[in-house]
């Protein structure tokens, strides 16, 4: 059996929704399935270590015409000896000596080996529902920031803007949803001792919402373009999503997709609410586009 040696090279940030590719590892998955390495893949995956944006829908397509579905995709890993699947990944990723790699799952019994030349393409209208799910959720995060910035009484990191960066150092959890999003920020102790004053939020979640949509659809109406800058092609090659809003460019480190203006998002609500998690207040944020 051999492993890939290097990273997947991956072109979905790009925007690419099809690629030619080689197979160069096949192994059972579990649950019916067997995983499909490739040398690249347009196929963007779930990472186990922050599982925000859903894998694509999508198909594997052989050399006779035959369409593999493509139930799941998760990021793996291997140091030359196996290949670990999502959550059982033992390292960080980067990891010096381990490959990481985007692991197909199909059908098990797909006629499908090592050496087989494919294509791998992504189904476009569910990647441009999350595409536009994650961009609302970035410009979304840093509108949160803007609102809440009067609450802190201590110095705080700062997020792309330049302001106490409450989205960064409250998150708990981010799931990026077809044309929406939702976030949860735990108000524990630590973040009240870092400054923060989360007396009378709940009294304002109502205007808060409004004032983030309000400015998010100023920078939609901006028509605000996005990109996606990139130190490289492979899939530990760090990414940042960038906004180029009227107060200054935004840029968030991010392994994502997303659409290429603000203006595609069309309207974008933002709503507020407090929950409890066993004892602790936590904030959720849903953001819900037009597009």
């Amino acid at each position: 059996m051999t492993l890939p040696a290097h990273d997947t090279r991956v072109t979905y940030p790009a925007g690419s929704l099809a690629e030619r590719a080689t197979v160069l590892h096949v192994q059972p998955a579990g649950e019916g399935l067997v995983a499909v390495v490739t040398d690249v893949t347009a196929f963007h995956p779930v990472d186990a270590a922050w599982p925000d944006q859903p894998a694509d829908a999508g198909a594997i397509i052989l050399a006779d015409g035959t369409q593999l579905p493509i139930r799941d995709a998760v990021v793996a890993a291997s140091d030359g000896t196996a290949l670990h699947l999502g959550a059982d990944v033992p390292v960080r990723k980067g990891t010096e000596g381990w490959a990481f790699l985007v692991a197909h799952l199909v059908d098990a019994g797909s006629a499908i080996a090592e050496g087989d030349e494919v294509e791998i393409t992504a189904e476009a209208t569910a990647r441009r529902a999350l595409s536009a799910g994650h961009t609302a959720c970035h410009a979304a995060s840093l509108a949160l920031n803007l609102a809440l910035e009067g609450r802190w009484s201590k110095p705080a990191r700062t997020d792309a803007l330049g302001r106490p960066d409450f989205d960064g150092i409250a998150i708990a959890s981010s799931r990026i949803e077809p044309n929406g999003s939702l976030d949860r920020y735990r108000l524990n102790k630590s973040l009240r001792r870092a400054g923060f004053d989360v007396a009378g939020l709940a009294d304002e979640l109502g205007a808060l919402g409004e004032t983030i949509s309000a400015t998010v659809g100023e920078w939609v109406a901006a028509g605000s373009p996005v990109r996606i800058d990139r130190d490289g092609d492979g899939l530990t090659d760090r990414r940042y999503w960038v906004a180029e809003l009227p107060g200054g460019a935004a840029s968030i480190a991010c392994g994502g997709t997303h659409v290429g203006s603000l203006a595609e998002l069309g309207r974008v609500e933002v709503a507020l609410e407090l929950v409890d998690d066993g004892g602790t207040p936590v904030l959720e944020m849903r953001t819900r586009t037009g597009a």
